[in-house]
């Protein structure tokens, strides 16, 4: 899913990602809500603003679906009664974020499209770049919008070249050829459960088998909790087809050679859960790597190694691995405080981090730290916690970090807001550790990303400004509009 609005983040200075995408087929017959909506928990992290189910039942009435969507989180959206209401074996699911100006139910996904070949229901993961004239020229053609979101642009193209199809699948692959950008997409049709993956492969997806049924998951760890076994990742550019008849089916006409893939880093650095794999690569692993490298890279005598909750921890374990300084734990994280919250008012603003985070001064009180976190955006949360952990008694405060600086814009599905907000824009490393108040500042290097994902193809644009793609001529971000 993608946005078109874009605000100023909460005062936990993180940056949000896009969506989770979940679908089921159970060639048994039996429901899939219930899978889905647990399918769907395990991806909460990846979207905490809205979230929906739609089932259809393929020995039913032909193109029937029952959905039910919300805002929130899946365990506030979703009773006992309404799963139970959701009859299907096929069915789809989405985890949404959303941002100023956008966050409404309508705009929740799955999107369900009635036309003429009967019914689709598409949850879609990124952030296309070519969508606003994608847009107006469905617009000019008398197609009427009901929501402000990329994936209903997506849905219509599907729709439309359905008309002159055989198949959906081909569908799916005629509309491939007009997006451009960032896409996973789960396509519920009558018949059929379709995964499509854009061709650099930006954002995950990947298959899963739990006895006759096949399951399309944005991360492996989903299918973990659903009891399903790990099939493969869906390829970069490929679609799977996958019905009772064929089992999966595989093209792969829009694939790009290896070498143009390009994976956002950030996956593996921040967006993923730990225990999930990706094309391959363990995200913990990558974590680990990423703090042993910043160790190796930026040394530092101290007495103890932190992490910042929970995005942190990996690296700072892998940090204390490679350098032998002490891991240890400075936070306690408050587990009832979501990514999102309530926001203080204005005159307490500052006390909003303390709501999440809490230092331990026994764990601090006289010692050198190495606080390690996994970004630094705009740095008013980093400045933040610093004067946490020197208010209850750290003697010095190194901060490692295990990404590069952002310098670039994101325009294929992560806020990176505009250069002006980046805090490592026209700064120097040292200017930015006396923004923030450290005693010193050092990031992962550019060079070390290949190696922490064991040489995958990635997109590094918002840390170079070389961007996989020609980035769009217009704004599609949004930053500026009320």
């Amino acid at each position: 899913m993608a946005e078109r609005i874009y605000m100023q983040t909460d005062n936990i200075d993180k940056l949000k990602e896009e969506c989770g995408v979940f679908g089921v087929y159970d060639f048994d017959g039996g429901d899939v809500a219930s899978t889905i909506y647990y399918g769907l928990l395990a991806l909460q992290h990846r979207g905490q603003e809205s979230c929906g189910i739609a089932v259809s039942d393929t020995n039913g009435p032909k193109g029937k679906v029952l959905s039910s969507k919300d805002m929130g989180l899946v365990n506030e959206a979703f009773t006992h009664e309404q799963i139970e209401k959701l009859k299907g074996d096929i069915g789809v699911g989405h985890v949404r974020y959303s941002t100023a100006g956008s966050s409404t139910r309508e705009n929740a996904q799955p999107l369900v499209l009635n036309y003429v070949k009967g019914t689709l229901g598409l949850a879609h993961n990124g952030n296309l770049i070519n969508a606003p004239e994608l847009r107006r020229e469905l617009e000019y053609t008398g197609a009427i919008f009901q929501t402000t979101i990329d994936s209903e642009v997506i849905a219509y193209h599907i729709a439309r070249e359905r008309l002159n199809s055989k198949t959906v699948e081909e569908a799916v692959g005629r509309a491939m050829d007009k997006i451009k950008g960032a896409y996973s997409l789960v396509i519920m049709s009558p018949r059929k459960l379709i995964g499509a993956r854009d061709p650099f492969g930006f954002r995950p997806l990947c298959i899963g088998k739990r006895d006759n049924a096949y399951l399309l998951a944005s991360e492996s760890c989903a299918l973990d909790t659903v009891g399903a076994t790990f099939v493969r990742d869906v390829l970069p550019g490929e679609i799977v087809t996958i019905s009772p008849e064929k089992g999966i089916e595989s093209d792969l006409s829009h694939a790009l050679p290896k070498e143009k893939s390009a994976r956002c880093v950030f996956e593996y650095i921040y967006f993923a859960r730990p225990d999930s794999i990706m094309d391959g690569v363990s995200v913990y692993h990558s974590r680990i790597m990423a703090g042993k490298f910043l160790a190796m890279d930026s040394p530092v005598d101290a007495d103890l190694v932190v992490g910042v909750p929970e995005s942190g921890n990996c690296a700072a374990l892998g940090y204390s691995l490679q350098s032998g300084i002490p891991y240890g734990t400075a936070f306690v994280k408050n587990a009832y405080v979501g990514r999102t919250f309530i926001k203080p008012k204005q005159k307490n603003r500052e006390n909003s981090v303390q709501v999440k985070l809490n230092p331990i001064r026994e764990a601090v009180e006289g010692k050198r730290v190495i606080m390690i976190d996994d970004s630094i955006v705009r740095g008013t949360t980093s400045d933040r916690i610093v004067r946490l952990l020197r208010e209850a008694g750290a003697k010095e405060v190194h901060m490692r970090v295990s990404s590069p600086p952002f310098l670039w814009p994101c325009y294929f599905g992560t806020d990176v807001p505009a250069r002006e907000q980046l805090i490592a824009y026209n700064r120097s490393v040292q200017e930015i550790s006396d923004i923030i108040g450290t005693d010193s500042l050092d990031y992962l290097k550019v060079e070390r990303l290949e190696e922490i994902v064991d040489n995958l193809g990635i997109c590094k644009g918002c840390f170079t400004g070389k961007y996989p793609l020609e980035p769009p001529k217009e704004d599609i971000r949004g930053e500026f509009e009320k």
